[in-house]
């Protein structure tokens, strides 16, 4: 039965890992793309039409998200290897 929990924490873990990757990936890579468009002469009225207001908006949702979700990884990763721990000693 230990075991059978490890995989699944483990799975779990990875799924967070890897949704923190790519949330706040994607982030700064639109973060990055409103720095280029500014820099190449594009204006605020620019930025309101086309697929520029979800590319503006991207990073002031995103990186909170993956904030939080690195927090909710550590108390994961934190409470398996709590429960580890626990097992071992027993």
């Amino acid at each position: 039965m230990p075991e059978e929990s490890f995989v699944m924490n483990s799975r779990v873990e990875r799924s967070l890992a890897y949704m923190v990757a790519a949330i706040i990936l994607l982030s700064i890579g639109s973060l990055f793309a409103v720095l280029v468009g500014v820099n190449s002469g594009l204006s605020g009225d620019d930025f309101t039409q086309g697929v520029w207001p979800t590319v503006v908006i991207l990073p002031l949702i995103g990186l909170p998200i993956g904030f939080v979700l690195i927090i909710v990884l550590l108390v994961v990763s934190a409470v398996r290897r709590g429960r580890a721990a626990t097992d071992a000693s027993h």
